[in-house]
């Protein structure tokens, strides 16, 4: 690679070495197909040792899949699902999740944060009981959020109380659910199953992996022909060890986490070094592995004119964020940009009010 390290997204990030070697491990000689090969079930067992529960585990190849398959497989046509405006499933699936339940409503919910709470389920949840709107069904929520806040244990807990008081599922997106438990330090069994979650989707791509998601079904009567929901999407891989051999890398060494752990520290880092810039805020708290900033313009242009890439589409601050991979000098570099041209725009600012 000759080009710079950039921070518009953690998709531009590599494999990390575990889920590589793994990955080189499993292509040596032949395996059986489509799951029935010893890294699948040596990767499901390690999700359950992780939980510490008989979950049922399927793999698939992205995000979109995963939710959209799992809320499907929660919800009949006629249903509906509770979300946050700003959840992936309703900005950035293109439709996914509809599609694959054939129909199924997404019922989205103002925030500020990119956060549900149990006032805005109850609300949507018994707005209308009638027979001609679609049956809430479903509330999921996004782990961290679209925002890069981290739901905590006891915010969880409350949303799986009104759910389960009014009949409802809860599903967790999880793309970036190792930097949620990086961020809380607490045991993946506690901001899930125990904290009421029913399905999990645990993401891979952003977390080391070249490709590949985790779908947890912690009651397994709910995981009921979720395979062959699987096979008809396209998402049953026929040469399976390669989409899960690199999750055995990834949990039995441990990098799930220290991967996680090091985006959501170069965040920081980022944070605290713009903290005293006069006309560069903090969009949101900054939780796990993104960081949201507003600032002038000149400022945005600035970063751009040196050759940073960074996405605006949401609230339109700039974002930031950090992988596995991220580089510190690479970082500093970033702070350094940052600080100068935020420095020039301030320069200019006085120039002109002097004048």
């Amino acid at each position: 690679m000759t080009d710079a390290q950039q921070f518009a997204s953690d998709n531009y990030a590599g494999i990390c070495p575990e889920a590589w070697q793994a990955m080189d491990l499993a292509n040596r000689g032949s395996a059986s197909a489509y799951g029935d090969d010893d890294w699948t079930q040596r990767a499901s067992d390690a999700f359950r040792d992780l939980f510490e529960t008989e979950c049922e585990v399927f793999f698939a190849f992205n995000g979109t899949a995963a939710n959209s398959l799992a809320l499907a497989s929660l919800c009949q046509s006629y249903h509906s699902v509770i979300c946050s405006a700003q959840a992936h499933v309703e900005t950035d699936e293109c439709g996914a999740p509809e599609f694959f339940s054939n129909g199924s409503k997404l019922l989205v919910a103002p925030t500020d944060s990119g956060k549900l709470d149990p006032q805005a389920i109850r609300k949507l949840a018994t707005g209308r009981a009638d027979i001609h709107f679609p049956k809430p069904r479903v509330v999921t929520i996004t782990q961290p959020t679209e925002t890069g806040q981290v739901y905590t244990i006891a915010e969880v807990a409350a949303l799986s109380a009104v759910c389960r008081e009014l009949g409802l599922r809860l599903h967790m997106d999880g793309a970036r659910f190792a930097h949620a438990c990086a961020t809380l330090g607490c045991s993946p069994a506690d901001i899930t199953w125990r904290a009421g979650v029913d399905v999990l989707c645990f993401g891979g791509t952003k977390n080391g992996m070249a490709v590949g998601e985790a779908v947890l079904f912690f009651d397994p009567a709910l995981a009921q022909d979720f395979d062959y929901r699987c096979k008809q999407a396209g998402q049953l891989a026929s040469k399976m060890r390669f989409l899960s051999a690199p999750w055995v890398g990834l949990l039995e060494s441990g990098a799930w986490l220290s991967n996680a752990a090091h985006g959501n520290a170069c965040a920081e880092r980022l944070a605290a070094a713009v903290a005293d810039l006069s006309g560069v805020d903090l969009m949101f708290p900054v939780e796990a592995n993104a960081v949201f900033l507003t600032a002038p313009d000149t400022v945005l242009d600035g970063l751009r004119e040196r050759g940073w890439r960074f996405y605006t589409f949401i609230g339109g601050g700039a974002r930031f964020m950090f992988a596995w991979d991220a580089v510190p000098a690479r970082v500093d570099a970033l702070i350094a940009d940052l600080r100068a041209v935020a420095g020039d725009a301030s320069a200019d600012a006085f120039a002109c009010a002097a004048a």
